[in-house]
C-alpha cells in the first residue's frame, strides 16, 4: 500500500502547470511513482522525451481540439489568447465533457496527478469541473530560465518557431500561469532544484501543498524515483548567447525569471512578490501590443487578397461561377438570365434554351450539363 493510499479520504488532484520543456514531465512522474495515479493511457515516450511524458492521451486530445478549434497553440506569445479560451469554462458542453472523464479517474483512488503543457490554458475549467465534483484541487508550477526553454524546444521541435517567439511565449504563458493560480494551494519549483535534490523539493511541495506523506521524504525508501531522476538531464544550461533573442525582450524575460523564480524561495510566495509580478505583466502586455502595431504591414500582407476574400454570395454560392456563366451567355439572352437570378444555376441554364428545342435534347446530354455547371460552381 503506498503512502497516499495510507493518508485521509480527502480526493485531491494536483495539475502540473508550466511551460513545455521545463521539467513538467520530470515531476508528474514522479507524483506517479509517490503514490499518485496518472490517468491511463498515457503518451508514449519518444525521442523528445525518452523517459516518458507523465500525461493522459485523453488530455492532450481534448486540450488540443479545443485550442485548434480557437485557433492557439501551446506556444502562443499572444496576450489575446487567453481571451479565446476563458469563454471555455462556461461552456457546458465542454465542462460535462472534462468532468464525466474525470470522475472516472477517482475511481478506486483518492489521489490523482493531470499533467500537459496545455494545462494552463484551462485552469478555469479544469477548477470548475473538480470543484464540481467535490475535489481538492492544488497547483505544481514548474520553473526553468526562458534560454534553457528555448533552446530544448528548438532542439526537440525544430525551428518552424523562432526563438523569439518561443521566449515572449515563455514570458506571456509563465506569468498568466502565476497569475491564474492565486488564490489557491499551489507550489513552484525550479527545475535545477529538482534535479539536484529532489527529496527536499518534494518534502517542500508536500508542506505546501498539504501532501503530509511527501514530507520528509527519503531516496532510499523510493528508489524508483531515484533512478527516475538524471541530473544529466539538464543538457541546456542557460545564456542569451545560445539563442536569437532581441535584448529588449531578453530583459522582460530576465525581469520575470528573477521575480518567478523567487516563488520557490520558502516563504516567497508573498503579496509583494504578486504585486512585482503585476508589474511584469503590465510591461509585457505593452510590449506585445508595440510589437503588434508595428508587424501591422506583415499582418496585412498575408491576409487572402481577391477571390479568396470575397465572402459568398446572400444565397451560400461563390460569386466567381456566375461571372463565368454570364461571359459564356450572348447579350442578348444575359436579360433572361438576370431575371431568372436566385433560382440554382443548373435551372437557369436550362431556362435559356427555348422551349421547342429543350424537349428533344437527349437526357443523357442534360445530366452532362448539369455536370458541367457544378464543375463551374467549384
Amino acid at each position: 500500500m503506498s503512502h497516499a493510499a495510507e493518508s485521509d479520504s480527502t480526493k485531491r488532484l494536483v495539475l502540473v502547470v508550466g511551460k513545455g520543456r521545463s521539467g513538467t514531465s520530470l515531476f508528474s512522474g514522479m507524483l506517479g511513482r509517490l503514490g499518485f495515479h496518472v490517468p491511463q493511457p498515457e503518451v508514449k515516450a519518444d525521442e523528445t522525451n525518452p523517459r516518458g511524458f507523465g500525461e493522459p492521451r485523453w488530455v492532450v486530445r481534448f486540450h488540443k481540439r479545443i485550442m485548434r478549434e480557437r485557433r492557439v497553440t501551446v506556444f502562443d506569445s499572444r496576450v489575446a489568447a487567453w481571451e479565446r479560451l476563458a469563454e471555455v469554462a462556461d461552456d457546458e458542453d465542454v465542462a460535462e465533457e472534462l468532468r464525466s472523464w474525470l470522475a472516472v479517474q477517482f475511481v478506486g483512488t483518492d489521489n490523482v496527478v493531470v499533467k500537459d503543457p496545455r494545462n494552463v490554458w484551462f485552469l478555469p475549467l479544469w477548477r470548475r469541473c473538480a470543484d464540481d465534483l467535490g475535489v481538492d484541487t492544488s497547483f505544481a508550477t514548474m520553473l526553468r530560465h526562458p534560454t534553457e526553454v528555448v533552446s530544448s524546444a528548438r532542439r526537440s521541435y525544430g525551428t518552424w518557431q523562432n526563438d523569439a517567439s518561443r521566449a515572449a511565449s515563455w514570458l506571456n504563458v509563465s506569468l498568466h500561469a502565476e497569475y491564474a493560480t492565486r488564490g489557491s494551494r499551489r507550489a513552484f519549483v525550479r527545475y535545477g532544484d529538482l534535479l539536484e535534490d529532489w527529496p527536499r523539493e518534494m518534502s517542500r511541495c508536500g508542506e505546501v501543498l498539504d501532501l503530509p506523506w511527501l514530507v520528509g521524504i527519503k531516496p532510499e525508501d523510493h528508489p524508483e524515483v531515484e533512478r527516475f531522476v538524471d541530473p544529466q538531464l539538464r543538457r541546456s544550461p542557460p545564456g542569451w548567447d545560445a539563442v536569437d533573442v532581441p535584448a529588449s525582450l531578453q530583459a522582460l524575460c530576465e525581469d520575470a525569471w528573477t521575480k518567478l523564480s523567487a516563488l520557490a524561495d520558502p516563504a516567497g510566495d508573498t503579496e509583494a512578490a504578486q504585486n512585482a509580478l503585476d508589474d511584469a505583466r503590465t510591461a509585457y502586455v505593452d510590449f506585445y501590443a508595440e510589437a503588434e502595431a508595428v508587424a501591422q504591414s506583415s499582418v496585412t500582407a498575408v491576409k487572402p487578397r481577391g477571390a479568396a476574400a470575397r465572402p459568398a454570395s446572400a444565397n451560400g454560392r461563390g460569386r466567381g461561377g456566375r461571372r463565368v456563366v454570364r461571359k459564356l451567355v450572348p447579350a442578348s439572352m444575359r436579360e433572361s438570365l438576370r431575371r431568372s437570378d436566385g433560382l440554382p444555376v443548373s435551372v437557369r441554364m436550362m431556362l435559356l434554351v427555348p422551349p421547342q428545342y429543350r424537349e428533344r435534347i437527349p437526357v443523357p446530354v442534360m445530366d452532362a450539363a448539369r455536370k458541367f455547371v457544378r464543375a463551374l460552381r467549384r
